[in-house]
Protein backbone atom coordinates (compact mmCIF):
# COMPACT_ATOMS: atom_id res chain seq x y z
CA UNK A 1 0.00 0.00 0.00
CA UNK A 2 1.00 3.85 -0.36
CA UNK A 3 1.63 4.47 3.11
CA UNK A 4 2.29 8.20 4.45
CA UNK A 5 5.69 7.71 4.06
CA UNK A 6 4.77 7.09 0.74
CA UNK A 7 6.52 3.60 0.39
CA UNK A 8 4.41 0.80 -1.13
CA UNK A 9 3.12 -2.17 0.64
CA UNK A 10 1.22 -5.34 -0.62
CA UNK A 11 -1.41 -6.79 0.98
CA UNK A 12 -1.45 -10.74 1.56
CA UNK A 13 -4.77 -11.25 -0.35
CA UNK A 14 -2.71 -10.29 -3.46
CA UNK A 15 -3.78 -6.64 -4.75
CA UNK A 16 -2.24 -3.10 -3.19
CA UNK A 17 -3.77 -1.34 -0.70
CA UNK A 18 -4.11 2.82 -0.47
CA UNK A 19 -3.63 5.26 2.77
CA UNK A 20 -5.89 4.42 5.79
CA UNK A 21 -6.61 0.46 4.98
CA UNK A 22 -8.44 -0.68 8.55
CA UNK A 23 -5.82 -3.49 8.85
CA UNK A 24 -2.85 -0.48 10.27
CA UNK A 25 -2.86 1.47 13.18
CA UNK A 26 -5.01 1.73 16.11
CA UNK A 27 -8.74 1.94 16.20
CA UNK A 28 -8.86 -0.75 12.85
CA UNK A 29 -11.39 -2.71 15.25
CA UNK A 30 -13.68 0.10 15.80
CA UNK A 31 -13.55 1.19 12.30
CA UNK A 32 -14.01 -1.85 10.41
CA UNK A 33 -17.56 -2.33 12.67
CA UNK A 34 -18.50 1.29 11.83
CA UNK A 35 -17.22 1.08 8.39
CA UNK A 36 -19.93 -2.56 8.28
CA UNK A 37 -22.42 -1.18 9.94
CA UNK A 38 -22.62 1.87 7.29
CA UNK A 39 -21.43 0.07 3.93
CA UNK A 40 -24.34 -3.11 4.67
CA UNK A 41 -26.79 -0.50 5.39
CA UNK A 42 -25.96 1.28 2.03
CA UNK A 43 -25.81 -1.32 -0.10
CA UNK A 44 -28.91 -3.42 1.69
CA UNK A 45 -30.90 -0.37 0.33
CA UNK A 46 -29.58 -0.10 -2.80
CA UNK A 47 -30.37 -3.90 -3.70
CA UNK A 48 -33.83 -3.06 -3.13
CA UNK A 49 -33.80 -0.65 -6.13
CA UNK A 50 -33.79 -2.42 -9.91
CA UNK A 51 -30.62 -2.14 -11.31
CA UNK A 52 -30.45 -1.18 -14.87
CA UNK A 53 -28.09 -2.92 -17.34
CA UNK A 54 -25.90 -0.21 -19.13
CA UNK A 55 -25.09 -0.19 -23.03
CA UNK A 56 -23.61 1.83 -25.29
CA UNK A 57 -25.25 5.32 -24.72
CA UNK A 58 -26.17 4.95 -21.08
CA UNK A 59 -26.65 8.02 -18.93
CA UNK A 60 -22.84 8.54 -17.11
CA UNK A 61 -20.74 6.11 -19.14
CA UNK A 62 -18.33 7.67 -21.11
CA UNK A 63 -15.68 5.11 -23.48
CA UNK A 64 -12.30 5.85 -23.40
CA UNK A 65 -11.32 8.34 -26.64
CA UNK A 66 -11.43 6.20 -29.72
CA UNK A 67 -13.14 3.00 -28.40
CA UNK A 68 -16.85 2.98 -29.12
CA UNK A 69 -18.18 -0.39 -28.03
CA UNK A 70 -17.67 -0.06 -24.29
CA UNK A 71 -20.19 -0.44 -22.06
CA UNK A 72 -20.60 -0.60 -18.49
CA UNK A 73 -22.88 -1.61 -15.47
CA UNK A 74 -23.60 -1.02 -11.88
CA UNK A 75 -23.35 -3.40 -9.00
CA UNK A 76 -25.56 -5.66 -10.11
CA UNK A 77 -24.94 -7.04 -13.51
CA UNK A 78 -28.22 -8.52 -14.57
CA UNK A 79 -28.05 -9.70 -18.12
CA UNK A 80 -25.72 -7.09 -19.92
CA UNK A 81 -25.54 -7.51 -23.47
CA UNK A 82 -22.07 -8.37 -25.12
CA UNK A 83 -19.69 -5.60 -25.18
CA UNK A 84 -18.21 -6.89 -28.27
CA UNK A 85 -14.15 -6.02 -28.82
CA UNK A 86 -11.89 -8.45 -30.63
CA UNK A 87 -8.01 -9.43 -31.07
CA UNK A 88 -5.38 -7.04 -32.06
CA UNK A 89 -6.58 -6.27 -35.38
CA UNK A 90 -2.61 -6.38 -36.25
CA UNK A 91 -2.49 -8.10 -39.52
CA UNK A 92 -5.33 -10.42 -40.25
CA UNK A 93 -5.87 -10.35 -44.19
CA UNK A 94 -8.83 -10.97 -45.55
CA UNK A 95 -7.73 -11.67 -49.28
CA UNK A 96 -5.83 -14.83 -48.25
CA UNK A 97 -2.08 -14.65 -48.84
CA UNK A 98 0.42 -13.03 -46.63
CA UNK A 99 3.84 -11.99 -46.10
CA UNK A 100 3.71 -8.77 -44.65
CA UNK A 101 2.50 -5.60 -46.14
CA UNK A 102 4.02 -3.23 -48.85
CA UNK A 103 3.53 -0.03 -49.94
CA UNK A 104 2.93 1.63 -53.42
CA UNK A 105 1.64 4.54 -54.67
CA UNK A 106 0.30 5.84 -51.14
CA UNK A 107 -1.30 2.42 -50.59
CA UNK A 108 -1.01 -1.19 -48.78
CA UNK A 109 -0.39 -3.88 -50.56
CA UNK A 110 0.66 -7.77 -49.64
CA UNK A 111 4.03 -8.31 -49.93
CA UNK A 112 3.08 -12.05 -51.42
CA UNK A 113 0.02 -13.43 -52.64
CA UNK A 114 -0.77 -16.66 -53.66
CA UNK A 115 -1.81 -16.17 -57.04
CA UNK A 116 0.83 -13.04 -58.18
CA UNK A 117 3.45 -14.00 -56.50
CA UNK A 118 6.07 -11.45 -54.68
CA UNK A 119 5.88 -7.48 -54.75
CA UNK A 120 8.47 -5.33 -56.18
CA UNK A 121 9.02 -2.27 -54.02
CA UNK A 122 11.11 -0.78 -56.88
CA UNK A 123 8.59 -1.00 -60.21
CA UNK A 124 5.09 -2.04 -58.41
CA UNK A 125 5.06 -5.20 -60.08
CA UNK A 126 4.38 -8.87 -58.58
CA UNK A 127 6.84 -11.59 -59.99
CA UNK A 128 6.22 -15.43 -60.16
CA UNK A 129 7.78 -18.20 -62.03
CA UNK A 130 6.21 -18.91 -65.01
CA UNK A 131 4.72 -22.37 -65.33
CA UNK A 132 5.05 -23.85 -67.77
CA UNK A 133 8.57 -22.32 -67.61
CA UNK A 134 9.04 -21.67 -71.34
CA UNK A 135 12.54 -22.18 -73.06
CA UNK A 136 15.05 -19.78 -71.41
CA UNK A 137 19.27 -19.73 -72.14
CA UNK A 138 20.88 -20.82 -69.50
CA UNK A 139 21.25 -18.98 -66.02
CA UNK A 140 17.80 -17.30 -66.96
CA UNK A 141 14.45 -18.01 -65.89
CA UNK A 142 11.02 -16.38 -67.55
CA UNK A 143 8.84 -14.49 -64.81
CA UNK A 144 5.01 -13.44 -65.42
CA UNK A 145 4.85 -9.98 -64.22
CA UNK A 146 1.47 -8.05 -62.73
CA UNK A 147 1.70 -4.43 -62.84
CA UNK A 148 0.28 -1.60 -61.52
CA UNK A 149 0.16 -2.74 -57.99
CA UNK A 150 -1.79 -6.04 -58.80
CA UNK A 151 -3.75 -5.16 -61.81
CA UNK A 152 -4.37 -8.47 -63.56
CA UNK A 153 -4.95 -6.41 -66.89
CA UNK A 154 -0.78 -5.79 -67.42
CA UNK A 155 0.57 -9.24 -67.52
CA UNK A 156 3.62 -9.76 -69.33
CA UNK A 157 6.45 -12.72 -69.36
CA UNK A 158 9.73 -11.38 -68.57
CA UNK A 159 13.29 -12.86 -68.84
CA UNK A 160 15.63 -12.37 -65.74
CA UNK A 161 19.19 -13.15 -64.78
CA UNK A 162 18.37 -13.01 -61.29
CA UNK A 163 15.43 -12.88 -59.21
CA UNK A 164 13.79 -9.87 -58.74
CA UNK A 165 14.00 -7.75 -55.63
CA UNK A 166 11.78 -8.95 -53.10
CA UNK A 167 11.32 -12.19 -54.71
CA UNK A 168 11.54 -15.46 -52.40
CA UNK A 169 12.01 -13.31 -49.30
CA UNK A 170 10.08 -15.63 -45.82
CA UNK A 171 7.79 -14.68 -44.25
CA UNK A 172 8.12 -12.10 -41.03
CA UNK A 173 7.28 -14.15 -37.64
CA UNK A 174 6.00 -11.24 -36.02
CA UNK A 175 3.88 -10.46 -38.63
CA UNK A 176 2.60 -13.59 -38.29
CA UNK A 177 2.39 -13.55 -34.55
CA UNK A 178 -0.02 -10.60 -35.07
CA UNK A 179 -2.08 -12.33 -37.65
CA UNK A 180 -2.63 -14.94 -35.36
CA UNK A 181 -3.53 -12.81 -32.22
CA UNK A 182 -5.88 -11.41 -34.93
CA UNK A 183 -7.55 -14.52 -34.61
CA UNK A 184 -8.46 -14.56 -30.87
CA UNK A 185 -10.73 -11.71 -29.06
CA UNK A 186 -9.44 -9.88 -25.90
CA UNK A 187 -12.06 -7.45 -24.32
CA UNK A 188 -12.50 -4.83 -21.75
CA UNK A 189 -14.44 -6.40 -19.41
CA UNK A 190 -17.67 -4.69 -17.72
CA UNK A 191 -17.23 -3.15 -14.86
CA UNK A 192 -19.05 -2.77 -11.55
CA UNK A 193 -18.63 -0.71 -8.37
CA UNK A 194 -20.28 -0.84 -4.32
CA UNK A 195 -22.01 1.41 -3.55
CA UNK A 196 -23.19 2.75 -6.60
CA UNK A 197 -24.24 6.28 -7.42
CA UNK A 198 -27.71 5.05 -8.84
CA UNK A 199 -28.71 3.55 -5.74
CA UNK A 200 -27.42 6.26 -3.17
CA UNK A 201 -23.95 7.50 -2.35
CA UNK A 202 -20.95 6.17 -0.35
CA UNK A 203 -19.40 7.18 2.48
CA UNK A 204 -16.11 8.76 3.06
CA UNK A 205 -13.58 6.14 4.15
CA UNK A 206 -15.49 3.44 4.35
CA UNK A 207 -14.55 0.22 1.40
CA UNK A 208 -15.42 0.35 -2.14
CA UNK A 209 -15.92 -2.95 -4.27
CA UNK A 210 -15.01 -3.42 -7.96
CA UNK A 211 -15.08 -6.17 -10.01
CA UNK A 212 -15.64 -6.85 -13.62
CA UNK A 213 -17.57 -9.13 -15.83
CA UNK A 214 -15.86 -12.55 -16.00
CA UNK A 215 -18.18 -15.25 -18.10
CA UNK A 216 -16.11 -15.54 -20.82
CA UNK A 217 -11.99 -16.39 -21.35
CA UNK A 218 -11.90 -12.30 -23.47
CA UNK A 219 -12.09 -11.13 -20.15
CA UNK A 220 -9.86 -12.46 -17.74
CA UNK A 221 -8.60 -15.73 -19.61
CA UNK A 222 -8.20 -18.28 -19.20
CA UNK A 223 -4.85 -18.43 -21.42
CA UNK A 224 -5.87 -18.40 -24.83
CA UNK A 225 -3.28 -19.69 -28.00
CA UNK A 226 -3.77 -19.75 -31.90
CA UNK A 227 -1.32 -20.20 -34.54
CA UNK A 228 -0.68 -18.68 -38.41
CA UNK A 229 1.06 -20.57 -41.03
CA UNK A 230 2.62 -19.22 -44.33
CA UNK A 231 4.96 -20.67 -46.42
CA UNK A 232 6.26 -23.45 -44.53
CA UNK A 233 6.60 -21.18 -41.61
CA UNK A 234 4.35 -21.22 -38.53
CA UNK A 235 4.34 -19.04 -35.42
CA UNK A 236 2.37 -20.08 -32.57
CA UNK A 237 1.18 -17.40 -29.80
CA UNK A 238 -0.21 -17.65 -26.25
CA UNK A 239 -2.19 -15.40 -24.87
CA UNK A 240 -2.45 -14.63 -20.93
CA UNK A 241 -3.96 -11.69 -18.78
CA UNK A 242 -1.89 -10.15 -16.27
CA UNK A 243 -3.44 -7.71 -14.20
CA UNK A 244 -6.70 -5.34 -13.99
CA UNK A 245 -5.30 -1.59 -12.74
CA UNK A 246 -8.58 -0.09 -11.64
CA UNK A 247 -8.51 4.19 -11.69
CA UNK A 248 -10.62 5.23 -8.61
CA UNK A 249 -11.10 8.96 -10.06
CA UNK A 250 -9.15 10.75 -7.76
CA UNK A 251 -5.64 9.99 -8.28
CA UNK A 252 -5.52 7.05 -7.04
CA UNK A 253 -4.84 3.31 -8.45
CA UNK A 254 -5.41 0.01 -7.50
CA UNK A 255 -3.76 -3.27 -8.99
CA UNK A 256 -5.70 -6.59 -8.92
CA UNK A 257 -4.77 -9.91 -10.08
CA UNK A 258 -8.21 -11.17 -11.43
CA UNK A 259 -11.44 -10.11 -11.91
CA UNK A 260 -12.89 -9.50 -8.94
CA UNK A 261 -15.31 -10.63 -6.37
CA UNK A 262 -19.49 -9.33 -7.08
CA UNK A 263 -21.00 -7.55 -3.69
CA UNK A 264 -23.78 -8.94 -2.59
CA UNK A 265 -25.86 -7.29 -0.06
CA UNK A 266 -27.31 -10.51 1.15
CA UNK A 267 -23.93 -12.20 1.24
CA UNK A 268 -21.52 -13.59 4.10
CA UNK A 269 -19.15 -10.88 3.27
CA UNK A 270 -21.59 -7.48 3.50
CA UNK A 271 -20.46 -4.98 5.00
CA UNK A 272 -17.23 -6.18 4.54
CA UNK A 273 -14.15 -5.10 2.68
CA UNK A 274 -13.67 -7.12 -0.61
CA UNK A 275 -11.49 -10.32 -0.63
CA UNK A 276 -9.75 -9.77 -3.62
CA UNK A 277 -9.98 -6.58 -5.45
CA UNK A 278 -11.13 -3.43 -3.40
CA UNK A 279 -10.54 0.03 -2.36
CA UNK A 280 -10.12 -1.06 1.04
CA UNK A 281 -9.77 2.60 2.70
CA UNK A 282 -12.30 3.98 0.81
CA UNK A 283 -12.75 7.84 -0.95
CA UNK A 284 -11.01 10.50 1.54
CA UNK A 285 -13.13 13.26 0.56
CA UNK A 286 -16.72 13.59 -0.34
CA UNK A 287 -17.68 14.10 -4.41
CA UNK A 288 -18.93 12.65 -7.66
CA UNK A 289 -16.05 10.02 -8.77
CA UNK A 290 -15.30 8.24 -12.27
CA UNK A 291 -14.22 4.24 -12.14
CA UNK A 292 -12.48 2.94 -15.35
CA UNK A 293 -9.99 0.12 -15.94
CA UNK A 294 -7.46 -1.46 -18.02
CA UNK A 295 -7.08 -4.88 -18.54
CA UNK A 296 -3.52 -5.89 -19.10
CA UNK A 297 -2.53 -9.15 -21.11
CA UNK A 298 1.21 -10.86 -22.13
CA UNK A 299 0.95 -11.95 -25.58
CA UNK A 300 4.34 -13.94 -26.30
CA UNK A 301 4.90 -15.97 -29.75
CA UNK A 302 7.43 -18.54 -31.10
CA UNK A 303 8.44 -19.83 -34.37
CA UNK A 304 11.43 -19.89 -37.18
CA UNK A 305 13.50 -19.86 -34.58
CA UNK A 306 12.81 -16.16 -32.95
CA UNK A 307 10.37 -15.57 -30.27
CA UNK A 308 8.86 -11.90 -28.87
CA UNK A 309 6.26 -10.44 -26.61
CA UNK A 310 3.46 -8.12 -28.23
CA UNK A 311 1.82 -6.35 -24.98
CA UNK A 312 -2.05 -5.86 -25.20
CA UNK A 313 -4.49 -3.85 -22.87
CA UNK A 314 -7.60 -2.70 -23.07
CA UNK A 315 -9.90 0.06 -21.12
CA UNK A 316 -13.04 -0.26 -20.06
CA UNK A 317 -16.21 2.79 -19.70
CA UNK A 318 -16.65 4.46 -16.74
CA UNK A 319 -18.80 3.83 -13.66
CA UNK A 320 -19.98 6.99 -11.56
CA UNK A 321 -19.66 7.17 -7.60
CA UNK A 322 -20.87 9.51 -5.54
CA UNK A 323 -19.24 9.68 -1.57
CA UNK A 324 -20.85 11.80 1.07
CA UNK A 325 -19.12 12.61 4.21
CA UNK A 326 -19.81 10.11 7.68
CA UNK A 327 -21.51 11.94 10.13
CA UNK A 328 -21.29 10.55 13.46
CA UNK A 329 -23.82 11.01 16.26
CA UNK A 330 -22.29 11.49 19.79
CA UNK A 331 -24.31 10.25 22.83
Amino acid sequence: MLTRAGRIRTAGDGHRTEPGDPRHGRGGAARRSLAGAGLALLLALGAAVPAIAAGRADPGAECPPGQSDCSVWDDDPGTPGDPGGGGDGGGGDPDGGGGGKCQWNGRTVKCYDDVLGWFNNGDGCYYKLAEPQPEAPEGQQWYTRTCNGGDLGTQTNVLRDTPPPGFGAPPDPEELARRALAKITIAAPRIAVAPRRSNGPGLVGLPVWMWGRNDDRKYFGPTQRASETDRGLTVRITATFDRIVWDMGDGRKVTCRGAGTPYRADGPLAGRRSPDCGYHSGYPKAGDYRVRATTYWTVTWEGGGQSGVIPVNRTTGTVPVRINELQVVAQ
